[in-house]
């Protein structure tokens, strides 16, 4: 090495330096990336008691509950090692319910515990099930309705399921192509939503009750959006999400009978987002929309002035996430995009919220970074909205960049507390979340621009986004990382294949690496929404589709990935199958090519255990910091304590 190199790569090194003094002290993976201390409380119908999430001895997150007003609070579950996430109360104040799979194969059992006896009964029982909820009604407190495919795995039928007995019985049976139902009044399943299998189109379909027959209400083409929410306290009226007519999609109400249809909101910026609905009474109160921050629009006078007061509480957006029957408390929770989830009691009568706890108590007075909604301008003309976040106490100016895509491609990224991001930031990086398009969220007509545009337009809005982020000032253009999950590691692929000079590395988990091995393989639940695929991603059955297809495909161009990439992937994952992840690593070895594999045999589609969880970013964090220069908290050991990590590890011409 010359005198002139090494004095070069000193100065770097404290240039490197300085920047990482200014920046605040490191924040440990295990506080941004490990359980919560407590999170996702409920009510009781009753409004006597509360629930809530939190990790036991073993630090496996479990079903806590407490009299209100009382220091009894004790686990009601005993799950083993993957936690629960999904849980509710039961109508008759005395069961939790709650869905949990077998290391992450997505076969959802409905299991619940009676709190009178401690008892744990699987209401489901039947191996290879994936059971879903559909509705609980006051007036049948022994009873939950259930989506379950026993019958035939490619279909859910509607069961009623007795809590006290266990009893498990037929109501309605799906055709073959009803993809979710909605239940009215006294668990009567009122709606079919239904889709065509050779077009996409959707078909909502109604009954007054199970002794009528089936009558469609409304039909709409697959590149509309439609979609059933609710009926109306009347049971006359079924309301719905439609693009009909329309750019984005409005909240409408829609009689069963006659057909009459009214608007009751919605925005021509973007579509409706949360509708809020009294899980007692079934009136809607109000609707979000979220073109960066969410913004609601009040529907029922009643509950005007619980939000104006909710609004003073904290700062932040909110939502409401649970009340009692009498409507008297409700259970409020505020996200920020600097701190955790803050969980608030408001009481309607007093209109006086009061402070519950926080999720993270750990990341509380760290110095977080922003998160700043932006809008970035496409090659063709589209406005895409994004996410910017950077690093705090430092200029924001010519950083190392990430460039995060969210999964779906059908979802959206939203603003608020992100844990990916505000771990990037805290290491040294500029981060940007783009919602490009075949994004949901912002009307049909950006929605529709990415059909059948894998890996072409939609990487376009990539590539956009990351040169948008260049010419502001705010990133490096020589230290651009792509990294996401799903669709996201999808997109990591293709760009180190379709730009394999553009991106300094990529972090691709659970991506699919060939469409056409991705739709061979996936649940026999999906059969119903393959049209929805065939529309907008390309027919893999179809000749006319198949150079899209294979061109699509990253595994065929594996030959052009040259930049440093790091692949997860869970083993039992059921939307995108190990395969994906093995078949392009095996490709890229025949390349003599260099990656990084890392598998986990207890998890599916992400990491739902701390420890893998932990495991895999402090991988990504250290090989992010070889990549890019930032900072890295060392990863200690082969691998974080009780994480099921195999890893591959393939380097150039081995």
């Amino acid at each position: 090495m010359t005198k002139r190199i090494r004095l070069l790569s000193a100065l770097l090194f404290l240039a490197a330096a300085q920047l990482f003094a200014e920046l605040p002290p490191l924040i440990a993976r295990d506080v941004l990336f490990g359980n919560p201390e407590r999170t996702a409380p409920q009510l009781s119908p009753d409004g006597k008691r509360l629930a809530w999430l939190a990790p036991d001895k073993k630090n496996v997150l479990q079903v806590w509950v407490k009299t209100i007003g009382a220091e009894d609070g004790k686990v009601v579950t005993a799950d083993k090692k993957r936690g629960i996430r999904q849980y509710t109360w039961a109508r008759d104040n005395k069961t939790l319910l709650y869905l949990q799979d077998d290391d992450g194969n997505e076969n959802f059992h409905l299991y619940g515990v009676d709190l009178q006896s401690n008892n744990v009964r699987d209401y489901t029982p039947i191996q290879g099930t994936r059971a879903g909820i559909v509705s609980l009604d006051a007036g049948l407190p022994d009873q939950v309705l259930v989506t379950l495919n026993a019958r035939d795995r490619r279909y859910f039928d509607v069961h009623r399921v007795s809590l006290s007995n266990g009893a498990l019985t037929l109501d309605t049976q799906n055709p073959g192509d009803v993809d979710g139902w909605v239940a009215g009044k006294n668990n009567e399943v009122m709606v079919a939503q239904a889709v065509d299998p050779k077009d996409g189109s959707t078909e909502i379909r109604v009954r007054k009750n199970h002794l009528w027959p089936w009558k469609t209400l409304v039909k709409a083409p697959y590149d509309e959006n439609l979609q059933a929410v609710s009926i109306t306290p009347d049971g006359n009226s079924v309301v719905l999400e439609s693009s009909l007519g329309s750019d984005t999609t409005r909240l409408l109400e829609k009689n069963i009978e006659t057909g009459e249809e009214k608007v009751i909101t919605s925005s021509p910026e973007v579509d409706a987002g949360i509708v809020m609905v009294n899980p007692y009474t079934r009136v809607v109160e109000a609707v979000s929309f979220e073109p960066g921050r969410r913004k609601w629009t009040v529907i029922d006078p009643a509950v005007k002035g619980d939000f104006e007061g909710i609004a003073k509480l904290a700062d932040g957006d909110f939502s409401i996430v649970n009340r009692d029957a009498e409507n008297k408390t409700w259970l409020v929770a505020f996200t920020s995009d600097r701190g955790p989830v803050r969980w608030f009691t408001w009481d309607r009568e007093a209109k006086k919220g009061t402070f519950l706890f926080t999720a993270q108590p750990k990341l509380e007075n760290l110095q977080l970074a922003e998160m700043k909604p932006v809008e970035i301008k496409t090659r063709d003309g589209l406005n895409m909205h994004a996410y910017l976040t950077l690093p705090a106490g430092v200029p924001a100016k010519n950083l190392p960049m990430v460039l995060f895509v969210h999964g779906g491609p059908w979802g959206r990224d939203f603003w608020g507390y992100n844990s990916t991001a505000q771990w990037l930031a805290n290491r040294g990086y500029a981060v940007l979340q783009p919602n490009f398009r075949a994004s949901t969220g912002y009307g049909k007509k950006f929605l529709n621009a990415g059909d059948k545009q894998w890996g072409l337009k939609m990487h376009d809005d990539l590539i956009d986004a990351s040169n948008w982020a260049v010419k502001q000032g705010y990133a490096d253009a020589k230290k651009i990382a792509i990294m996401g999950g799903s669709y996201g590691g999808y997109a990591t692929l293709a760009g180190l294949t379709y730009t394999p000079d553009y991106f300094t590395c990529g972090v691709d988990i659970v991506g699919p690496s060939n469409l056409k091995t991705l739709l061979a393989s996936i649940p026999p639940y999906w059969a119903v929404g393959k049209a929805t695929f065939n529309k907008r991603m390309g027919n893999v059955d179809d000749p006319a589709d198949a150079d899209l297809i294979r061109n699509a495909s990253p595994l065929f161009k594996a030959d052009q990935i040259k930049k440093p990439l790091l692949i997860g992937q869970g083993q039992n994952d059921p939307r995108v199958n190990v395969r994906e992840s093995e078949q392009i690593v095996e490709a890229i070895q025949k390349n003599n090519g260099s990656v990084t594999y890392v598998v986990y045999s207890d998890e599916g589609h992400g990491f739902a255990r701390p420890e893998n969880r932990i495991d895999f970013n402090a991988r990504t964090e250290n090989f992010l910091a070889q990549c890019l220069g930032g900072r890295a908290e060392p990863l200690s050991g082969e691998r974080i304590a009780g994480s099921t990590a195999a890893v591959k590890v393939i380097t150039a011409g081995k």
